[in-house]
């Protein structure tokens, strides 16, 4: 973890902060589709990314889900640090921890380091680049918010669907993606038959290439 911290984090966290997360951070790979967290979960810790792709998802009342971001090397979702200003810092384990309102899922083999809510706001106050970190991830997951509003509000679905295509390629750096019309529709709270019928459509467009199970995407 140490070499790693070192490689992805040493021009932007300080040494002395760089310590304490070796200190006090656990080192996880995660494996494809694995569930980080659920709607409901407790945050007791916030990911930071060294490697890989996370599927941020939000889910209504009734089931229904839709993708809001993802997550790629050097983030963190910091939906999660709204639970900094709710623990209490006596550190009491039987205190309640915040309630996720998101589920996270990987969308590739990734590698993150988990810390603990308990030391984050205490890192708020004693190093000036997690303060920086923490002020930058929230700019970044709020236009990303305000871009997947844009997206709902004004595009049509063929525009959506080519648009999350190529963030997804973006995100898992490959031009060729591994995915199901049924998860393309799930993430886009769609149907299967919507996405089946654009997909069609954006391949004789000459946009993608369609194969089984996998898309190329040609336009990004």
């Amino acid at each position: 973890m140490q070499e790693k911290l070192q490689d992805y984090f040493s021009v932007v966290f300080e040494p002395e902060l760089l310590k304490e997360i070796e200190k006090f951070g656990v080192y996880k790979v995660i494996k494809e589709n694995e569930l980080l967290i659920d709607v409901g979960g407790s945050i007791t810790h916030i990911p930071l990314l060294l490697n890989g792709a996370i599927k941020i998802v939000r889910e209504d009342d009734n089931g229904d889900e839709i993708v809001l971001y993802f997550l790629e090397r050097g983030d963190t979702c910091a939906i999660s640090f709204v639970n900094c200003l709710n623990y209490n810092k006596s550190g009491d384990s039987k205190l309640n921890y915040s309630k996720s309102k998101v589920r996270g899922v990987a969308e590739k083999d990734s590698e993150a380091i988990f810390l603990p809510v308990a030391k984050l706001s205490e890192w708020l106050e004693k190093y000036q680049s997690w303060r920086v970190f923490v002020i930058e991830s929230y700019s970044e997951r709020l236009n990303e918010m305000i871009e997947a509003i844009d997206t709902l509000a004004f595009m049509r679905m063929d525009q959506r669907l080519l648009k999350y295509l190529q963030d997804k390629v973006k995100i898992m750096r490959e031009t060729t993606l591994n995915a199901t019309h049924l998860q393309i529709a799930l993430d886009l709270n769609t149907s299967r038959v919507v996405v089946s019928r654009l997909l069609k459509q954006l391949e004789n467009e000459g946009k993608i290439k369609l194969f089984r199970k996998k898309i190329e995407v040609l336009e990004y």
